[in-house]
């Protein structure tokens, strides 16, 4: 196999860096692909680029695979998701007179405090008639989802005591100075972006609400799998490969610096090598925070496509979407994650491969080994802001408990 060649379709974010890394270093080359990376401003034509075949593969948000292969919002067109690009990675950011009103300080606070303070705002906003308004990426995003698990958590209802708008991220700091929306969840470096033009303040990241929540894959349609499915799994090795050298300390500035180019990012490189870093600055001028794991991209097996994450994204889209469990739906958005591709991939790497495709979400406090067929697997911490663990195996009596 010489000289096969990827479309990628990306959105300019910090966690496209793989398939841009792959592309730059030379990892895509030596396993004889040629990555093209094709960049967008919106979720919806990385899709229909993906759809109609102008590319072959995309950086993707989760939810929008799953949502695509069960026809929502459009006629239903089978993807495949061999590859997780990255966890968590986002943040909430409330505009500076949101953050004043909720008494944000320079420290990323308990999400349960924050979330009282936002309520007495959010019910003060609807007694004015002026309810509070938040931007995310798209409607099947890990985005919407995460603040409306945060929101009904804290006894906000979404689409009642708050309004929720789509914003593409390159746009979401202009959204918020132009007092379109009270707040934005969107990934890194927007956030960054929005605190160092002063018009908004860091209030959470998406890690606190679920420590380890899936992000951003590498999205393909099935067929394209079926059809090249060496390539994919060359693919899958060249990322996994890009992976393991992003998270090296001394990669950081060399990463931020390519990632920041116009073609790719077009963003401060400063705020770049932040997020790289795990390091967000909450405040107009304030010094950067450290919270670890703000965006996970390689070790515990972080890029595997674990079935119970897809599962728990259709539980959230059943939620939001007021629509009634199916059984069959579910099995479908499942299987859209493809360990068994990941697996065929890396066997014989000594990269780590889990044992098991599907696990309890939210059940671990401290790391703990799991299961692998190859390779030393350590998980750590996945808990839920409020203590709930998802099982997989049980969607309806999670959707039956929850607020």
């Amino acid at each position: 196999m010489t000289g096969e060649r990827f479309r990628i379709g990306f959105l300019p974010l910090v966690d496209a860096a793989l398939p841009v890394l792959a592309h730059e270093l030379g990892f895509a080359a030596a396993e004889g692909l040629t990555i093209d990376l094709i960049r967008d401003m919106t979720w919806a034509t990385v899709r229909d680029r993906l759809l109609y075949g102008h590319t072959d593969a995309a950086h993707m948000i989760a939810p929008l695979a799953i949502a695509t292969t069960l026809g929502k919002d459009r006629p239903a067109i089978p993807l495949a998701v061999p590859f997780v690009l990255g966890l968590n990675g986002n943040a909430v950011t409330f505009s500076t007179r949101l953050a004043a009103e909720t008494g944000l300080t320079g420290e990323l606070g308990d999400p349960t405090r924050i979330g009282a303070a936002l309520k007495k705002a959010a019910d003060a906003r609807v007694a004015a008639g002026k309810p509070l308004r938040f931007g995310v990426v798209h409607r099947y995003s890990s985005h919407n989802y995460m603040l409306r698990y945060w929101l009904a958590g804290i006894g906000i209802r979404p689409d009642h005591d708050i309004e929720i708008v789509v914003t593409s991220p390159p746009f979401a700091a202009d959204a918020l100075a132009a007092g379109e929306v009270d707040g934005i969840c969107v990934g890194e470096p927007w956030n960054s972006i929005a605190v160092d033009r002063g018009v908004g303040h860091i209030a959470l990241a998406t890690a606190q609400i679920w420590r380890r929540g899936v992000e951003k894959v590498l999205a393909m349609r099935e067929t394209v799998l079926d059809e090249r499915r060496e390539e994919v799994e060359a693919l899958v090795r060249a990322l996994h490969a890009a992976a393991a050298h992003f998270i090296e300390p001394d990669a950081a500035a060399e990463s931020a610096d390519i990632l920041a180019r116009a073609e790719y990012l077009d963003a401060p490189r400063d705020a770049v090598l932040r997020a790289i870093t795990d390091r967000i600055r909450l405040v107009p001028g304030g010094d950067p925070v450290h919270y670890p794991d703000f965006m996970f991209q390689y070790r515990e097996a972080a890029n595997f496509p674990w079935r119970s994450q897809a599962a728990w994204l259709y539980s959230q889209m059943v939620r939001w979407d007021y629509m009634a469990f199916s059984g069959g739906e579910a099995a479908a958005a499942s299987n859209v994650f493809r360990p068994d591709v990941y697996r065929a991939a890396l066997a014989g790497s000594g990269a780590p491969l889990p044992g098991a495709s599907s696990k309890l979400e939210g059940g671990l406090d401290e790391p703990i080994g799991a299961g692998s067929t190859q390779g030393r697997l350590l998980l750590g911490s996945d808990r839920f802001f409020d203590g709930r663990a998802f099982d997989p195996d049980d969607i309806e009596s999670y959707l039956a408990e929850l607020p």
